[in-house]
């Protein structure tokens, strides 16, 4: 699925959870909330607004690029930014490869 013409940018309004660290929520700022499901809203907590911006379809955010903020969020209403995993986490996941490789479990 590719963007129109149209909606090859939006302003964007990005909250962050204040529940879990990390988690972020872009809307279409015109929107707000609206569109967003109540099971994430209460999941999500209380959101914090931390800034307002132009999301391009070529721009590449932090962790995402333009294009898919925008595809989620015309087809959702919102995109739902998760945490990255922990160090931790991924050795644990490393690890367990590795013992799948050498069949070792």
């Amino acid at each position: 699925m590719y963007l129109s013409k149209i909606s090859m940018k939006k302003i964007c309004d990005v909250f962050k959870s204040l529940r879990v660290q990390g988690m972020y929520l872009y809307v279409e700022k015109s929107e707000g909330l609206d569109r967003v499901p109540e099971a994430l809203k209460s999941q999500f907590g209380t959101p914090k607004h931390v800034m307002t911006m132009l999301i391009k379809q070529e721009q590449m955010l932090s962790v995402v690029s333009g294009e898919k903020v925008l595809l989620a969020i015309a087809e959702r209403g919102f995109f739902l930014q998760m945490p990255p995993q922990e160090e931790s986490e991924q050795k644990s996941i490393a690890l367990k490869n590795t013992k799948l490789s050498s069949g070792k479990f």
